[in-house]
């Protein structure tokens, strides 16, 4: 059935599933189905993967797809569908050089101007000098004051008009270059169909789904919280971009970190029996080809040579004068082209399906042979005398005698026992093609592998893979490491639009609560600042991925922080800054002495004191760091004496090194603390600490 003969049905891009790489698209589609069942579906891209076309009929109408294929129409663009950024570069183009040109010419204008003098005429050598009458130089001057304030008039206006062109002409390049490649790019528009073959009558509606690549996403998100409440709103947000050659307008938009390359079948695991009762083998999808096969081109074969056709080369008809030869071009100078006589071609009886045999030189000698055969030519001079009275060489030998040598046998093939096991392209039946009669003999008749190869469609997939590339923003991290093993689902609580376009967009996806509280965090044995920390808790059963976060305390904007993988359930801490606020002071102190009976043990007595102020007009809770020295030595004690606490890796939101002791104090608006801590190090006289004794 002729293409214009089936319906066509237009279709609207519905819903897009954004994976780390690539998306998958919906499409929804109504009509009536027409007597012969057959409709043509436009409008899908051409980067589209064709073997990811899925379709089916949505509700309960007793209509099925039975069979869709893809098909690409070719037919001219109309003539309001131009690319209208480009046509307005040309134009910018083609008015920045007129205004050059003006600009250019209005220059020399001013130059011939400028250059104009007053030239006394000339004098002869008896004539006595002439005086020049003022009057004529003032008006000159007066003419060339008065051109010169025109033109440069003139030139700032035309200088202004120039920078007003260069301005738009860059504005339209760039919006050229980010423009939407859902526009075609020549006269030709290549239109991508969806072929389907439905069973059933009546009006319905068709979802098509197919996968396209060029598409990639980052999260990111927006925190608003109030410091006096402990909890705030986390808005996930998503950094969007495609190149997939169709605009995303007014779709629902999902996103998946899962990979969309990757095989999701499950592995069969067989087991192995011992013993001579075995499991039946499973079937393989191969079948005997029928019987008769072999005979079913037997009448093909047996109608003779095919119809001649009207020669195009120097071959002709078996048994037909040769036609007469065309007339010969001229040349430019009218001698006409010289023309080569016909090679006449040795009669061959070619049967339909039949693979006609090589052809003979009129030598007599297969091609094999004509190929190690010596050339006439240079056997003629091995078989003159050389220089000297040295001896001819030896002739060629005749024909007959430099035929090839008999060649063994090729080994006959290993018998296979079983049925062949098919590969998985051989089980593509929807990739299998029937092989016509001029295929070979053991190729006739039966199903091969055939996958057409679209160099067009390969290029706009190749554009599209690049918009993989981008530099990412600040502090995004892809998807697929951030999520780990675990692969999580986003939906969009509103429709969005994206172009295809290769930038980022922001898309809006949903709102999740978070539990939060400030803290204040300082290591004064490092660095006496204290820095403000957000202690952030996931109780929802979605994922937070790492990205960026805006951050917004009591509605004004504070900074944009990373935010790190969230788990459901989980507790992280994410670091605001230094707080100028509170202030921290340390003082240590180390007494050396010894002990035991006989002074043999070194005693290492440190004291901490930590000063706490809060210069803030709220109250806030302060956690102060301390590293108190570990030991794998049983003989080097170590014995604490501070109110500090040993921090619960399990239940905290950091993983703490070996030896760290905390306080947790909390100070009122105004208020101060005072720290105190301390532990001794007993070492044996004969063992000293690594690195030496001295501690500050």
């Amino acid at each position: 059935m002729k293409s214009e003969e089936t319906p066509r049905w237009a279709s609207a891009l519905d819903a897009v599933v954004v994976y780390a790489q690539g998306a998958l698209c919906s499409r929804l589609a109504r009509g009536t189905v027409p007597p012969q069942g057959r409709v043509r579906v436009a409008g899908l891209p051409r980067s589209m993967d064709p073997g990811s076309l899925r379709a089916r009929v949505l509700g309960d109408t007793g209509v099925r797809v039975t069979e869709v294929r893809v098909e690409v129409d070719a037919e001219p663009a109309a003539t309001g569908s131009t690319d209208a950024l480009r046509q307005e570069v040309d134009r910018l183009g083609d008015e920045e050089a007129a205004v050059e040109g003006r600009r250019d010419r209005l220059l020399a204008r001013i130059k011939e101007i400028t250059d104009l003098r007053p030239v006394p005429p000339a004098r002869k050598r008896d004539d006595p000098h002439r005086r020049t009458p003022v009057e004529a130089w003032l008006t000159l001057a007066d003419f060339v004051d008065e051109r010169l304030t025109a033109l440069h008039r003139r030139l700032v206006e035309l200088e202004t008009e120039l920078s007003r062109v260069q301005h738009d002409l860059t504005v339209a390049t760039d919006r050229w270059t980010r423009s939407s490649t859902d526009a075609p790019a020549a006269h030709v528009e290549t239109t991508v169909c969806a072929v389907l073959t439905l069973d059933g009558t009546g009006e319905v509606e068709l979802e098509l789904e197919y996968g396209v690549p060029g598409a990639v996403w980052v999260p990111a998100y927006r925190l608003a919280y109030r410091q006096s409440a402990d909890s705030g709103s986390l808005v996930l947000r998503a950094s969007v971009a495609q190149r997939t050659g169709e605009d995303w307008t007014g779709v629902r938009i999902a996103l998946a970190t899962a990979d969309l390359r990757r095989r999701t079948d499950l592995p069969q695991l067989r087991s192995l029996r011992i013993g001579r009762r075995q499991p039946a083998p499973a079937a393989t999808g191969w079948r005997e080809p029928p019987a008769g096969l072999a005979d079913l081109f037997t009448g093909y074969d047996s109608a003779g040579p095919r119809p001649a056709r009207r020669p195009t080369t120097a071959a002709v008809a078996v048994g037909a004068a040769p036609p007469p030869p065309p007339p010969p071009p001229a040349f430019a100078g009218g001698a006409p082209a010289p023309v080569l006589p016909p090679v006449p071609m040795p009669p061959q009886e070619t049967l339909y399906g039949v693979r006609p045999p090589r052809p003979v030189d009129p030598g007599g000698l297969p091609p094999s042979v004509q190929a190690a055969a010596p050339d006439s030519s240079q056997a003629r001079q091995r078989s003159r005398p050389r220089a000297g009275g040295a001896p001819a060489a030896r002739p060629p030998a005749p024909a007959a005698s430099m035929a090839p040598p008999p060649q063994a046998p090729p080994a006959p093939p290993a018998p296979v026992t079983g049925p062949p096991q098919p590969t998985g392209d051989e089980l593509d039946y929807a990739a299998l093609v029937l092989d016509g009669p001029e295929q070979p003999g053991n190729r006739r008749g039966r199903l091969f592998p055939h996958t057409p190869s679209d160099p067009v469609a390969v290029e706009y997939r190749r554009r599209a893979e690049a918009v993989a590339s981008l530099p990412l923003p600040g502090h995004a991290v892809r998807p697929r490491k951030s999520a780990g093993s675990f692969d999580h689902r986003y939906d969009a609580v509103a429709r969005a639009d994206i172009p295809s376009d290769g930038t980022w967009h922001t898309v809006t996806i949903s709102e999740i609560p978070v539990g939060l509280r400030t803290e204040y965090l300082c290591v004064p044995s490092v660095q006496e600042k204290v820095y403000g920390t957000l202690v952030l808790s996931n109780a929802t059963d979605q994922a937070l991925l790492a990205g960026p976060v805006e951050v917004t305390v009591d509605d004004d904007f504070l900074l944009t922080a990373a935010l790190p993988t969230l788990a459901p359930g989980g507790v992280r801490r994410m670091g605001l800054g230094p707080a100028e606020g509170i202030q921290v002071t340390r003082r240590a102190h180390l007494n050396e002495s010894t002990a035991g009976l006989r002074n043999n043990v070194t005693v290492l007595d440190h004291r901490v004191q930590v000063d706490v102020a809060n210069r803030l007009a709220r109250p806030v809770r302060v956690e102060v760091h301390e590293q108190v020295p570990v030991t794998s030595d049983a003989d080097v004690r170590i014995e604490e004496r501070a109110d500090w606490a040993v921090p619960d890796d399990e239940k905290g939101p950091d993983h703490h090194a070996p030896g760290t002791r905390v306080w947790r104090v909390d100070l009122p608006a105004g208020g101060t603390a005072a720290l105190h801590g301390g532990y001794e190090i007993r070492i044996p006289a004969a063992k000293a600490l690594a690195g030496g004794n001295r501690r500050s």
